[in-house]
C-alpha cells in the first residue's frame, strides 16, 4: 500500500497537445467541432478544477495498474497515426457479442441482462450495430479447462475460446467479443486473467466471474466443495455451475468491462491522462474507481473512428439509463434481440453517470 494517495497531474499545455495535436491537419479537424463540443472537450484541460466534468487519476496502491505496468501515454495524434488501429467500414460495422456458458438460471432475467449489455454497447459505440449471436455452451467451444488450485473454481482457456470465436465471426463483423460468467486463464502458469484479445483479428473474450462481491471469500458459491478430476472433453462439471447474481453493481461492472475491451479493439490504449473508462485496472477496487465515461482525449479517438455527434451519443446513453423498458417496449421486437422480455432495469449503480451525462448535455444543448 502507498502511504498516501498520489494524484497524476499534467500541464494544460501537455493536455492541449494530447487532445488537439501539433499536426496541422489534425488541429484543423479539431476546429471543425462545434463551439459547444470544443467547450466540453476543453473541460479536460483542467481536470479536478472547480466544477470540472473530469477528474485526475489518483493512485491508491502500489498494485494499481500504472504503478505495475508503466506504458507510454497515447495522445490523439499517436492513435490517429497508428497503422494498425481498426476503423469500422461500410461492410464491417457490426459488433457481435457471443455468450459462452450459463449466465444464470434460464429465464427472462438472464435473457434481459444480456440484452441490456447489447443496448448499452450500442449507445456507447453510437452509430454501429451491436448484435447477439446465439448462446453456446462451454462444451460447444471445445475449450480446455481446469480447476484453479488456489481459488478452487472452474476456469476455461482463453486461447481456445479466441480460436472458437474466429470460426464464428460473421463476414460483416467489425469485431466479435465473447463474454462469460466463468473464470478465465491464458496459460497454465497464470492464476487467472480478466480477459484476452487479438486486436489484429478483431476478437476478445472476457469474464465477469470475479465481479461477484464474494469471489475472494471462502464462502464463494463457485468454490468446488469436493476435489474434481477434470477429463478432456467431459464438460459435465459446468452443468448447473454457479454464476453471480444479476444486480445493478454487476451490470455496471459488466458495462465498464465490455466498453473498455472493445475500445482496445479500436486501437485505444490504456488512458493515462485523467479518470477514464479506458484506464487500466489491476484489481476490482481499482476497476470500481473508473468512471463509465471516456475522457476528452479518448472520446476524440472514438469519435474519429465512428463520426457520431457527441450530443446524440450522450442522449442515447442517458436514455438507456433513464428509460423504463417495461413502459417503452413496442409491440415488435428488434431483429437483433427477438423475444426478449422487458423487466425493470437495475440502474441504481449508474446514478453518478446519469447526473454526469445531464451536465454534459447542458453544455452541448444550452
Amino acid at each position: 500500500m502507498m502511504s498516501q494517495v498520489q494524484t497524476i497531474q499534467h500541464s494544460v499545455e501537455f493536455l492541449s497537445t494530447a487532445l488537439v495535436s501539433s499536426r496541422r491537419d489534425l488541429a484543423d479537424s479539431y476546429r471543425k467541432y462545434t463551439k459547444k463540443e470544443r467547450l466540453l472537450l476543453e473541460q479536460g484541460l483542467h481536470p479536478g478544477g472547480p466544477g470540472s466534468l473530469f477528474q485526475p487519476i489518483r493512485l491508491h496502491s502500489t498494485s494499481d495498474w500504472i504503478n505495475s505496468f508503466p506504458e507510454e501515454p497515447q495522445d490523439f495524434q499517436s492513435f490517429y497515426s497508428d497503422p494498425y488501429r481498426k476503423t469500422p467500414t461500410t461492410g464491417n460495422n457490426t459488433i457481435y457479442i457471443q455468450t459462452i456458458g450459463s449466465f444464470g438460471e434460464a429465464g427472462p432475467q438472464t435473457d434481459q441482462y444480456v440484452e441490456w449489455l447489447r443496448e448499452y454497447c450500442q449507445a456507447f459505440f453510437y452509430g454501429l450495430d451491436v448484435k447477439l449471436l446465439p448462446p453456446v455452451t462451454v462444451a460447444e467451444t471445445g475449450c480446455s479447462f481446469r480447476v484453479n488450485s488456489n481459488s478452487h473454481n472452474l476456469q476455461i482457456l482463453t486461447g481456445d475460446l479466441l480460436r472458437f470465436l474466429e470460426r464464428r465471426k460473421p463476414k460483416d463483423a467489425f469485431c466479435i467479443v465473447g463474454i462469460t460468467m466463468i473464470d478465465l486463464y491464458p496459460q497454465d502458469s497464470w492464476n487467472f486473467v480478466f480477459g484476452q484479445a487479438s486486436l489484429s483479428r478483431g476478437m476478445g473474450v472476457f469474464s465477469f466471474a470475479r465481479y461477484d462481491d464474494n469471489f475472494y471469500s471462502r464462502s464463494y458459491a463457485g468454490r468446488l466443495k469436493k476435489r474434481l478430476q477434470t477429463k478432456p472433453g467431459d464438460y459435465s462439471a459446468f452443468k448447473g455451475y454457479y454464476t453471480p447474481p444479476i444486480n445493478s453493481t454487476l451490470l455496471l461492472r459488466s458495462c465498464k468491462t465490455m466498453t473498455h475491451e472493445i475500445g482496445h479493439i479500436f486501437g485505444i490504449t490504456h488512458c493515462q491522462w485523467m479518470n477514464c473508462v479506458m484506464q487500466g485496472s489491476n484489481h476490482l477496487e481499482e476497476s470500481d474507481r473508473r468512471p463509465l465515461n471516456l475522457c476528452p482525449i479518448c472520446l476524440r479517438k472514438l469519435q474519429a473512428s465512428i463520426a457520431f455527434k457527441m450530443a446524440d451519443r450522450y442522449e442515447a446513453l442517458l436514455r438507456w439509463m433513464e428509460e423504463d423498458p417495461t413502459e417503452t417496449a413496442g409491440p415488435e421486437q428488434t431483429a437483433s434481440s427477438p423475444s426478449v422480455p422487458c423487466l425493470p432495469k437495475p440502474t441504481q449503480a449508474f446514478n453518478a453517470s446519469r447526473l454526469w451525462l445531464h451536465r454534459c448535455l447542458d453544455i452541448l444543448q444550452e
